[in-house]
């Protein structure tokens, strides 16, 4: 690998737009810890932006509800200095902002023509490139969904739109990719599922519904929140001795037997190319059929460069091919 990192473009999907193959999250931008700390202030997001900037990064993700609202204002802040065009924007929306209000969650046209004004005065803009739907709203129709987003496109304020997903959920947006192709309205583009070397739930009817439509994938949590970078050991882990502030769901989901095989094949294989385990994860999600750019972050600009640094990792068939059949079961052979 090379020193320093220099991002290539790749096509965001049939959009006809170019993304940059790794895209930066600043989910935890004014993130308050439990214990009341802020996980990432506004002077280190700035660091971060002009690393990712400097590596040729120029796709930031956020979201209306990242530490409050703070994301997207740092972000506005720090593009005020800069050539807004020349950036990809993508934001979100959909969980509750106002406590008591059922009406201030989800995509129904009330909640999101309010919210969309409001993140756009945080970021210092007349649009966002891409909006997604933070996650799938069952108590609004989709028809009625379609519809208000269309209408933010037409009014300019949204390029593309995006769809968020914490479990596959291919049927609902095939649905309202119909409905939105039968109106001749804007349809989902951009989709945003989790998928990682051990999150493979989005293999099969998912990926193969996003290539059907043409929808470039930019998945979230490509590090398994952290379990693929080596930070947690097979001992700890089995033996219920891992660190006291990860939850019980985070163990029960990441820090078992199955898992920590997938993590010995990663390690050799990072042995073998001479990288971290972090970046070797990385590869492979870039190296996936299907994968338009995995979304990054990171707490220090240390960390940044070194998950950046993943797109210089070049893995051969074979690699690859071990490394997706480390997961056994369902997913040995896709």
């Amino acid at each position: 690998m090379s020193d320093s990192v220099d991002l290539e473009f790749v096509p965001l999907g049939d959009t006809g737009l170019q993304t940059s193959e790794l895209q930066f999250g600043t989910w935890r931008f004014g993130k308050e810890t439990e214990a009341g700390n802020v996980e990432i202030g506004e002077e280190r997001a700035h660091e971060l932006l002009d690393a990712y900037d400097a590596a040729g990064g120029r796709y930031i993700d956020t979201a209306d509800v990242y530490g409050g609202g703070k994301s997207e204002e740092w972000i506005g802040d720090w593009l005020a200095d800069r050539d807004r065009e020349r950036y990809t924007v993508a934001s979100k929306i959909y969980w509750q902002i106002r406590d008591g209000d059922p009406n201030s969650r989800g995509t129904n046209r009330k909640n999101v023509r309010d919210r969309i004004d409001a993140l756009l005065d945080r970021l210092g803009t007349d649009y966002v490139d891409v909006l997604y739907i933070h996650r799938w709203d069952d108590e609004t129709p989709a028809r009625e969904m379609m519809k208000t987003l269309n209408g933010l496109v037409e009014d300019g304020k949204v390029h593309y739109l995006g769809a968020s997903t914490h479990r596959p959920n291919a049927w609902k947006v095939a649905k309202a990719n119909e409905i939105a192709r039968r109106e001749g309205w804007e349809p989902f583009t951009v989709a945003q599922p989790r998928y990682n070397l051990v999150d493979r739930e989005v293999e099969g009817d998912y990926l193969e519904m996003t290539r059907s439509y043409g929808m470039a994938v930019c998945p979230w949590s490509p590090l398994g929140q952290g379990f693929l970078t080596g930070k947690y050991t097979r001992e700890d882990g089995l033996t219920g001795e891992s660190r006291a502030s990860e939850s019980s769901r985070f163990e029960e989901a990441y820090l078992t037997a199955e898992n920590f095989d997938v993590h010995d094949e990663l390690d050799a294989v990072a042995d073998e190319v001479d990288a971290s385990p972090a970046q070797t994860a990385l590869a492979w999600l870039m190296h996936r059929d299907g994968v338009t750019a995995p979304i990054v972050g990171a707490r220090t600009v240390e960390q940044l460069e070194e998950n950046l640094a993943a797109a210089e990792i070049d893995l051969t068939d074979e690699q690859v091919d071990r490394l997706t059949a480390a997961k056994g079961g369902p997913y040995a052979d896709i």
